[in-house]
């Protein structure tokens, strides 16, 4: 049999980092726009996206954040839209599934728990005077009193709510308990096979980034779902490489991008998402994987398509 082909998704902002991290992080609708085409050039099929204010570049849930950059991002590439439905830590679910409800991509984010979700520890890195907008301190210093949630409840209102969208789930499991929510919510038929799982290490709050850890949720994903799932490894800040590596020579996928890490190596920041994927296609084709196109990705994870998206 051939080797299935790996798909490479892209993060290309996220709801993590702020402006003052990094120059490179796009927050401006022209910004997300072409460092998302230019990381779909680079090989990535599937451009998983936030939205933010295009002055502050705080984070937006807000479809009016979304339409300028979306058409632009369908016109210039051939790329699957992955769009997010946890882009705030603080906002309903009703809030967050606006977006994929408005514009019907293929793919939407489904975190598949409630959980404790927090970057606190950043703020420590910046003095008082380091913050390029008002918002940013408060936002990172203050996500140590989140929970990041994602009832049973919430979890069917978004799937019952998106179910006419035809929309296929990037389920994000940050520890072992979210692949048992998932498997229940199958067998209540609120997803149907074959579902995409998103394994994420690293994020404090979650299943930390070792290879053990990977094996673990593999193995038990395995004995839950069987042959009904296909999967892809975000490792958060410097597990990015490892772990996506490590997913690919085990059969997987990956996910890379500004959102998860914004370093290229160790101590370096990266300069754009398209240099993330540059490198970690580099890394998979010399070790042997061939990269999957937008289309074979559609294929592999039987998408509803790119002509039957609302942008």
């Amino acid at each position: 049999m051939a080797k299935q082909k790996t798909i490479i998704t892209c993060a290309v902002t996220g709801a993590i980092h702020t402006p003052t991290m990094s120059d490179a992080l796009p927050f401006t609708y022209d910004d997300i726009a072409q460092q998302a085409v230019d990381a779909a050039e680079a090989g990535a099929s599937i451009l998983h996206l936030h939205a933010r204010h295009n002055e502050t570049g705080a984070p937006s849930v807000n479809p009016d954040d979304f339409a300028p950059f979306l058409p632009r991002i369908k016109q210039s590439t051939n790329a699957v839209v992955n769009i997010s439905t946890g882009g705030s830590l603080t906002l309903s679910i009703q809030d967050r599934i606006k977006p994929a409800k408005t514009f019907s991509p293929e793919m939407c984010s489904m975190n598949m728990g409630s959980m404790n979700f927090s970057f606190h520890p950043l703020a420590n890195r910046y003095s008082e005077e380091d913050w390029k907008y008002d918002w940013e301190k408060d936002y990172v210093a203050n996500s140590d009193q989140n929970i990041f949630r994602n009832t049973f409840r919430d979890i069917k209102e978004a799937a019952e709510t998106l179910a006419p969208h035809g929309i296929k789930f990037e389920h994000e499991c940050y520890d072992v308990g979210h692949l048992y929510n998932l498997k229940y919510c199958m067998d209540i038929g609120l997803f149907k096979a074959p579902v995409f799982i998103q394994f994420i290490f690293g994020i404090m709050g979650g299943i930390g980034p070792e290879v053990d850890n990977l094996i673990f949720m593999k193995r038990t994903a395995d004995r839950l779902f069987g042959d009904d799932y296909r999967w892809s490894v975000l490792g958060a800040g410097g597990a990015q490489m490892g772990l996506g590596t490590t997913a690919s020579q085990m059969g997987g996928h990956l996910r890379v991008g500004l959102e998860d890490s914004l370093f290229i190596s160790r101590g370096k920041l990266a300069a754009s998402n398209a240099q993330q994927v540059a490198k970690i296609r580099r890394i998979v084709e010399d070790l042997g994987c061939e990269i999957a196109s937008p289309d074979e990705a559609r294929e592999i994870l039987d998408l509803k398509g790119g002509d039957s998206v609302s942008f």
